[in-house]
This record gives structure tokens, C-alpha cells and sequence, in this order.
């Protein structure tokens, strides 16, 4: 996978994402094992954030820095991104200084424009379409939880229209991972983005369900939700609420999964009592913080494969 992109999980096969993931526990177990390496000595990372973050940020920063390399963040503050220099020619330059790209932002087209110009692997770190390292993560949680994901039933609850709730779609398909959306008919995925991902699912046997029918949790080993206002949309924060209201994840609800198993995910920032019951966030059946760190170790997996430093 050398010299590769990751802008969507839509451009790697399973086999490559399965790869990626073996990668990500053998890289979580060093740093269980306080294994340090120094893969990415002599190596450079622009990370290259439009948007506030703390998880993604931290994983970018912490996996390319503990083993050696040179993480610079830049943000709109630091540099001309598509201000007074287009963004081709920005990223013709961090192409030149760089070894690789991280992207944060606002627009798919954007970390599309980066990997096109820099001609080096850019990362996608989230934009309004796709959030690939998230679902790597949260798929490296669910693998550790249960040993397996092929067969296993994922459920979002809440927003089926953000980037989260996309790329769970792609990657569910993908890895034979049966997937469920309960949301409300205001906000269910894109018919699309569901066509593409079924298309994908033929192929592994896995399921897609999109409803808003909250009985169709029944049967799930995961629960996932996020927050119901995504940054950039609190003008929304009204309307958001009262319709995602009735899809909150309560106590109660992790019970209609009939599966005392059941674990709870959230990809942060959470706001208990919204989204999410803080019994729930808080209780045993919540896995937030693993799949948290996870991020980390996912990070630094593509990075290591997409620069060639596999040992």
C-alpha cells in the first residue's frame, strides 16, 4: 500500500482493510507491551486541520512523534489554504516539505485537491463526507470486543446523514459486518450513499438496513450513536433535538438488543443526557474510551503502511 491515500474506504478491498487492521493490533500491542520503535525517523507530517480536534489531532501527533518522526500542525491560521495561494499550489508545496499529509476539514474536495497536487499519501482525518479513520477505529474495537466482525450486527442510532454514519456503511459492506441506521425520516442517509454501500454488501453477504423503527435494534451487538449536532451546524441545535430526541440511547434501549453482550460506542465528543444516557456512557457496556485510543493505533497502522515502513 505503499504511496496510497486514504480519503474514503471506498479505494481499499477488504483484504486491505483487514491488513490495515491486523496492523493496528500489532501496533496497540507494543505500546501495551511499552514497545518503542523508530519507524518514522527521518520522516515528516503536515497535519493540516480546518477544524478543531482533540482525539484526531492527538493521534496524528502521538503516533508520528513517539516513534521518531516530525509531526508540524498547521491550520488556516499558519498557512494560505486556499487564500491568497490556491490550494493546488499549497499543496504542490507541503508535497515538496512533507512525506505525508493529514486533513481536517470541511470539504471531501478539499483532501482530494491535496492528494492530487502534493504527490504524497494524504490522510483523511474527517470531512463533510467520510471519517475513515474513525470507522477503522471503531471496527478495531469491535474486533477486539468479540474476537471477529463478519456476522456480528452494528446499529447507529441518531444523524444517519454525517460522515460518521457513511463510512460505517462502506466499511459494515465491506467486511461482512451487518449494518442497521435507525433515524429519523428527516434524517436518514442518502439514498446513494445506501445504494453504494448495499452494492459493496453482495459481495460479503452483509445486510443493510435503513429505518426509523427503533425495535430494529433488536439482535445488535453494538450500539453506536454521535453527537446530534455536528460542528458547523448549531444553528440547527432546535430542530436537531426535538427530531432526535425519541432516538436517544438510554438504558432501556441497550436492553431491547436482547444481548447482555451488547457494547456502546461513541466517536467523541459526547454530550451525556443528549444523545446518549449518561448511564449508559458511563456504564460497563461502553467501550468509548477503547475505541478512543484506538484512534492512535489506526493512525499509525496507515501511516506505516502508506510510507512503506512495515517491518
Amino acid at each position: 500500500m505503499k504511496g496510497r491515500s486514504l480519503l474514503t474506504l471506498r479505494d481499499f478491498s477488504a483484504e486491505e482493510i483487514r491488513g490495515l487492521l491486523e496492523l493496528s493490533q500489532r501496533v496497540s500491542h507494543e505500546r501495551k507491551q511499552g514497545i518503542r520503535s523508530s519507524r518514522f525517523t527521518g520522516h515528516t507530517l503536515a497535519i493540516v486541520f480546518e477544524k478543531l480536534s482533540t482525539r484526531t489531532r492527538s493521534a496524528f501527533e502521538t503516533a508520528f512523534g513517539e516513534e521518531g518522526g516530525y509531526p508540524v500542525f498547521l491550520s488556516p491560521q499558519d498557512i494560505h489554504l486556499g487564500v491568497k495561494e490556491s490550494l493546488e499550489d499549497t499543496a504542490r508545496v507541503l508535497g515538496r516539505m512533507f512525506d505525508a499529509i493529514a486533513f481536517r476539514g470541511f470539504k471531501q474536495s478539499t483532501a482530494e485537491t491535496l492528494a492530487s497536487f502534493s504527490g504524497v499519501p494524504v490522510i483523511n482525518g474527517l470531512t463533510d463526507l467520510y471519517h475513515p479513520t474513525q470507522a477503522l477505529a471503531d471496527m478495531l474495537t469491535i474486533q477486539q470486543e468479540f474476537g471477529k466482525l463478519e456476522g456480528l450486527k452494528v446499529c447507529y442510532v441518531g444523524d444517519g446523514r454525517n460522515n460518521v454514519a457513511h463510512s460505517l456503511l462502506i466499511i459494515c459492506a465491506k467486511l461482512g459486518v451487518h449494518f442497521t441506521c435507525i433515524a429519523p425520516q428527516e434524517l436518514m442517509p442518502p439514498e446513494e450513499w445506501v445504494e453504494g454501500s448495499r452494492a459493496l454488501a453482495v459481495a460479503t453477504g452483509a445486510t443493510q438496513e435503513i429505518t426509523s423503527e427503533i425495535d430494529a435494534i433488536q439482535g445488535a451487538d453494538v450500539v453506536y450513536t454521535d453527537v446530534w449536532v455536528s460542528m458547523g451546524e448549531e444553528a440547527e441545535k432546535e430542530l436537531r433535538e426535538q427530531l432526535l430526541a425519541p432516538f436517544q440511547v438510554t438504558q432501556n434501549l441497550m436492553t431491547k438488543t436482547g444481548k447482555q453482550q451488547s457494547i456502546f460506542l461513541h466517536c467523541l465528543p459526547a454530550v451525556k443526557g443528549k444523545e446518549v444516557e449518561e448511564q449508559v456512557f458511563e456504564g460497563p457496556q461502553s467501550r468509548v474510551w477503547d475505541q478512543a485510543e484506538n484512534r492512535k493505533h489506526t493512525i499509525k497502522a496507515a501511516l506505516m503502511a502508506f510510507l512503506g515502513l512495515v517491518d
